[in-house]
Parts: structure tokens; sequence; C-alpha cells
């Protein structure tokens, strides 16, 4: 479960595999700051996530300045249902592909489940900042879908021409 956590806020199974370690070696330290009032799996998880969060923000060499971008309901349901069709591996690469600010926010808000203002205190950025980088992250991770989906046609269309 941690390492799946550590997979989806990294570049690639390393970087992961670090964030992993250092999440183990935290719990071990920390174990007495276990409360036992709810599963360890859960404190676990969040301790990963913080680990997680702290590389991206030792790591951050460019602060993103994105311009506000408006999704209509049509494009969200397009990519939800592209995102359906996706094999779990292929999501996983995809949102790894991501840049680290837009990898970050896409899972802190559409796998966490954090809203924008608390993204925006974990990294200390606007809540409007985060709202640009998830819609950003979509627009990246909507736009490689459908182009490889346009080129599974094309190599079906064609192999059917001969």
């Amino acid at each position: 479960m941690m390492k799946g956590v550590c997979l989806r806020y990294a570049t690639n199974e390393a970087e992961a595999e670090d964030l992993l370690q250092e999440s183990f070696i935290r719990a071990f330290k920390n174990i007495e700051q276990f409360e036992n009032t709810g599963p360890i799996g859960a404190w676990l998880r969040k301790l990963a996530i913080n680990v997680a969060l702290e590389n991206y923000r030792k790591n951050k060499v460019v602060q993103l300045h994105l311009k506000a971008f408006c999704w209509s309901q049509q494009e969200e349901n397009q990519l939800d249902n592209a995102l359906q069709n996706l094999h779990l591996e292929d999501l996983l690469k995809r949102i790894q592909n991501l840049p680290s600010g837009f990898r970050t926010i896409f899972n802190l808000y559409a796998i966490e489940g954090y809203n924008h203002q608390e993204i925006g205190k974990l990294l200390c950025i606007s809540e409007g900042t985060s709202k640009s980088q998830y819609s950003r992250a979509r627009a990246i991770l909507r736009r490689g879908i459908e182009q490889e989906q346009e080129e599974e046609t094309n190599k079906k269309i064609n192999y059917a021409r001969g």
C-alpha cells in the first residue's frame, strides 16, 4: 500500500523506493506517535504522503505560474471515460510522467481526496494555483490518451486497408 502511494508521487520506481524507505525509517523512528485510534495502515499512508510532499518541496526547482484553465463538462466526461478504459499500470505510468507539480496536485486531489484549499496549505501555494495545476494535469492526461486512441484507430484503418 505504501509503495503504491510512493509510486504515484515519484517519477520512477527508484525514486518511489527511496520515498518508501524514508517512510519506513520515519515510521520506526516515530512509532510512539501512533495513537492506536485508527488503523495503522491509515497512519502509514499519511506518513508516506507527507514524505512524498517533503520530497516534492525539496526538489521543486521552478515555480509553476499557470493561467486558469477552464474545463467544459464534455471534456471532463471524455477524460473520465478514457481513464476508465486504461489499465491501472498505464494510468500510473501516465501520472508518473506528469511534471512534478502537476503530479503532486493530481494525486492529492484526484486520488487522496484533498480539496484545493487543503492542497494550497500543504504546498504553500494559492488555492487558484492548485486548481489550475490540477486542470492542466487533467488536460495533459486527456491529450495523451486521445493521441494514443487516435494512433490505435489509424493502425486499425491501415491494417484493414492491407
